[in-house]
This record gives C-alpha cells, structure tokens and sequence, in this order.
C-alpha cells in the first residue's frame, strides 16, 4: 500500500492527487481492474491470441507500406 505524508498546511485536494498518483505507479488501479471480473484460464489464451495475432498483422502492414502506419 502507498504512504504518503500529509502536511497539515498543504491543501486535501493536493494531498489526494498524491495518494492517487502512488497508487496509480504502485499497479494497484491495474490490478484492481483485472480482478473485477474473472476471466476463465481458457479465455485468457484466446484474448493473448487474439492479441498477437493483430500486433502481427499491424507489424506486417507497417513493413509493407513503410511510411503509412507510424
């Protein structure tokens, strides 16, 4: 968990941005986004696959047209 220390003379709102910005380099956002939902073992190769396969096709058009997709 983040610690920040809060500063009596310093304004909440500021102290606030802080403990999100912790949290945010901390992955804890992240994680909790993942676990919101569970995805079975089986659907998460078929995302990951899916996922690959599109990065490749993406990396063969950009070989191809060299100056069109960067």
């Amino acid at each position: 968990m983040p610690r920040i220390r809060v500063d009596e003379r310093k304004p909440f709102d500021i102290s606030l941005r802080q403990f999100k910005r912790a949290c945010e380099k901390a992955g804890i956002v992240k994680e909790m986004r993942e676990r919101q939902h569970y995805i079975k073992p089986t659907e998460q190769r078929k995302i990951a696959k899916r996922a690959a396969i599109k990065r490749a096709r993406k990396a063969s058009r950009a070989a191809f047209y060299p100056r069109a997709f960067r």
